[in-house]
């Protein structure tokens, strides 16, 4: 495995993209499955769980994004075959715009007071220093602007997980992170979780890099049961934040987000 940290402001080098462009035809472990999921039909109408049934089963680090009728109406709309590719960017974003924000909300605040353009002081809040976000490449790449939109300085890095050929087991082959990333506060962007393999393997990374567990957040679009239970019991100081659990994830969403496939 590479692994690069840098002290810039930028951390989307020439380097970086290079590394990251060799290997965006390859599959990833669980955006492309090698072989394509078949669950019962019975299975698919299931409803999404509810805030007290996720609290009973996976625990308090596990936040659902409130599922309201505009919510429901942009899972819909992903999940539908005949939406075309710019109407599955465009309605894509603003699900991922809304999971950043509620991912935001889990950041740590301190106390802060602000003076008024009439003198009067506002008792407020800000973020603590020290936020930044990591996207597991490829998909979870489509999360970055959304991340941007709302902390323009903020600095992101990047992690490549592929799958071997031959035993489907997921693997770290590239990371980037600022060098200081073992002080800070992670938001691991990645929108699909099949099976959970990949996030394993990048929370691992982000360890081994000195990042405390309880201070990565996992900011995630479509999250199925298992990879749920799979994630939370390798990693229950962890938080993550997903709108939707469902046994049925949209593992089209990467290709049809960047190539309209």
């Amino acid at each position: 495995m590479r692994t690069e940290t840098s002290s810039n402001n930028s951390l989307h080098s020439s380097d970086e993209n290079s590394a990251a462009d060799s290997h965006v035809d390859q599959s990833e472990p669980e955006d492309l499955p090698l072989e394509p999921l078949r669950t019962p039909p019975h299975l698919v109408t299931l409803a999404a769980s509810k805030p007290e049934e996720i609290l009973a089963e996976y625990g308090k680090n596990l936040k659902l994004l409130e599922c309201n009728p505009q919510v429901s109406e942009l899972l819909t709309i992903i999940r539908d075959k005949n939406t075309t590719r710019s109407d599955f960017k465009f309605y894509a974003d603003r699900l991922i715009r809304l999971v950043i924000e509620e991912s935001l909300n889990q950041l740590p605040y301190t106390p802060c007071s602000v003076e008024t353009p009439t003198g009067a002081t506002y008792e407020g809040l800000k973020y603590r220093s020290g936020n930044c976000g990591v996207s597991i490449i490829r998909s979870g790449e489509a999360m970055e602007q959304g991340l941007r939109d709302c902390c323009r300085s903020i600095r992101i890095g990047k992690i490549l997980v592929e799958s071997d050929v031959n035993t489907h087991e997921a693997r770290v082959v590239y990371a980037r992170f600022p060098d200081d990333i073992s002080r800070r506060q992670v938001l691991l962007m990645y929108p699909i979780m099949s099976t959970g393999n990949t996030v394993l393997q990048a929370v691992n990374v982000l360890r081994e890099h000195g990042v405390a567990e309880s201070c990565i957040i996992l900011s995630n679009l479509f999250c199925t049961p298992a990879a749920a239970r799979t994630v939370v019991n390798a990693f229950p100081k962890m938080k993550i934040l997903t709108s939707e659990l469902h046994p049925v994830a949209p593992n089209h969403f990467g290709q049809k987000y960047f190539d309209g496939i």
